[in-house]
């Protein structure tokens, strides 16, 4: 089923309403691009919230790779803010009640699905969860120049990211821009995609302290929480798009030719939806037709059959 199975959001009448679902934004800094090269996650963060703006849960921590800690002139972590840190596998537990009867949401999640499946799934996260990147859906629904999300944050809504390049601050403003793009949008958006599932949450792996007996997870944030949950939507200048383009085009560096496909790709399907419109609807009229002119000589044959009533 793989890590994560992916859906999308589109203005059409398919799926779910994406206002009634819950929706685990996830976030993470690592100590480099790929797993395949060593690159280890050194921090995670997850803002579990409903797809009408109300915070239900943030959780983050700092976590201990095992491993020199690469990469911190992006993310600010050296090696010893994540001494004492819990290491991934007592991770996993706790992400997976997150991320349990939710969609799994990140900007860019073609990055944290690396992760996940080098890290996470090893250590006892449950797969096949449902999943939602919104950098593709920005760039299927909202004509914009640059869709990285401190750009399109500040583009869309007027307000830059705080907290960026920490986990939690980057979850909370991928969070405000899912919210705000369902809120503001100029039709009904729907999650069309699998539905959530309630995961199996493994065992947390046991740890000994120094006298043999098993302690507690101890989360190491670097991030406080912030009171009253996120701020109420903001009203968006955005250019929505007449025709949605496919989330699955949308991936990548999507530069002039990646948009210039997948526009292409709009327009025929938009035709073809249209022709076989204009198809259902003339079988509709031929039919409506029949059946008319069936139940004329319907009646016709009931009021020659009445008593009285001369046959022809």
């Amino acid at each position: 089923m793989g890590t994560l199975r992916m859906g999308a959001l589109t203005r059409r009448r398919v799926g779910m309403r994406a206002a009634d679902l819950e929706y685990a934004v996830l976030d993470m800094e690592t100590t480099g691009l790929e797993p395949g090269s060593g690159a280890r996650i050194v921090e995670i963060a997850v803002v579990r919230v409903r797809g009408d703006g109300k915070l239900v849960e943030e959780f983050s921590t700092l976590v201990d790779p095992r491993a020199e800690v690469r990469g911190q002139e992006f993310h600010g972590i050296g090696d010893g803010d994540t001494i004492g840190a819990p290491t991934i596998d007592r991770v996993a537990p706790r992400l997976a009640e997150l991320l349990s009867g939710a969609v799994v949401v990140s900007h860019n999640l073609d990055f944290e699905l690396r992760f996940l499946g080098s890290e996470l799934v090893p250590a006892g996260l449950p797969t096949g969860q449902s999943g939602l990147c919104t950098l593709r859906a920005l760039r299927s629904q909202i004509d914009l120049d640059k869709y990285s999300l401190p750009k399109a944050s500040f583009r869309l809504s007027g307000d830059w990211p705080t907290g960026q390049h920490t986990a939690l601050g980057d979850a909370r403003a991928c969070a405000k821009l899912l919210v705000e793009m369902i809120a503001n949008a100029p039709g009904e958006l729907r999650y069309n995609g699998p539905a959530p599932r309630i995961l199996t949450v493994p065992e947390p792996a046991p740890e000994a302290g120094p006298w043999g007996v098993v302690e507690p997870v101890r989360w190491k944030p670097r991030t406080a929480s912030v009171p009253g949950g996120l701020a109420a939507p903001s009203p968006w200048r955005a250019n929505w798009r007449p025709r949605e383009l496919d989330a699955l085009l949308c991936g990548g560096a999507f530069g002039t030719t990646d948009r210039a496909i997948a526009e292409l790709a709009a327009h025929r399907d938009t035709r073809f939806r249209e022709r076989l419109a204009t198809a259902a609807a003339v079988t509709g009229g031929l039919a409506a037709t029949a059946a008319g002119g069936l139940l004329v000589r319907l009646a016709g044959d009931r009021v020659r059959g009445l008593p009285g009533v001369r046959r022809s």
